[in-house]
């Protein structure tokens, strides 16, 4: 198998994962994230990338929640945050499903489309990179992020606060792929 067919294999794989987890909270606790502003989702998916790197760092976790599944979460986060950024903040917190699913997949399906056009042009460099650097990336991706944020999402030259959040969707899938191999 060809490296470009099995890292999409992987990545559908993992995603499928994070995917399944979404549509169970959104059992537990339907669309309540709809409330959240742009400035919350990047502060929620910095504690996870920071709790990520400290268990790095420190070696052992004192809360039974692994390293995977904080990668998960903050594929999902990045999901809200660019759904939030289509839709726009609601207090209305109740969303039709079908059109949250189709949301979703369509999130999925841009990252993936970009990991695919970025891995032919660097020839799958994540994969001889680090876990640990990967998470690094993706706390510089949140702290680009967040001063995206406070310029109120005004930028010189450089990509907006939705090309953040999909390459902070490819590299947790390419860390996970790499903790499950």
């Amino acid at each position: 198998m060809n490296s470009k067919a099995n890292t999409s294999e992987q990545y559908d794989r993992e995603v499928f994962t994070c995917r399944e987890l979404f549509l169970k909270k959104m059992k537990d606790y339907g669309t309540a994230w709809r409330i959240l502003r742009h400035s919350s989702i990047t502060d929620q998916l910095f504690i996870k990338a920071q709790r990520i790197r400290s268990i790095q760092e420190k070696g052992i976790s004192k809360v039974d929640e692994s390293i995977n599944g904080e990668f998960i979460a903050i594929i999902n986060y990045a999901v809200i945050g660019l759904i939030q950024l289509e839709l726009g903040v609601s207090t209305e917190t109740i969303m039709d499903e079908t059109k949250t699913v189709g949301l979703y997949d369509k999130y999925v399906k841009m990252a993936k489309d970009l990991m695919s056009n970025k891995n032919h042009d660097y020839g799958e460099a994540w994969r001889d990179m680090r876990v640990s650097s990967i998470t690094d990336l993706i706390l510089m991706k949140i702290l680009r992020t967040k001063q995206i944020e406070d310029n109120q999402g005004f930028t010189l030259v450089s990509e907006g606060i939705d090309a953040n959040y999909l390459d902070m969707i490819n590299y947790a899938v390419f860390a996970m792929i790499k903790i499950n191999q």
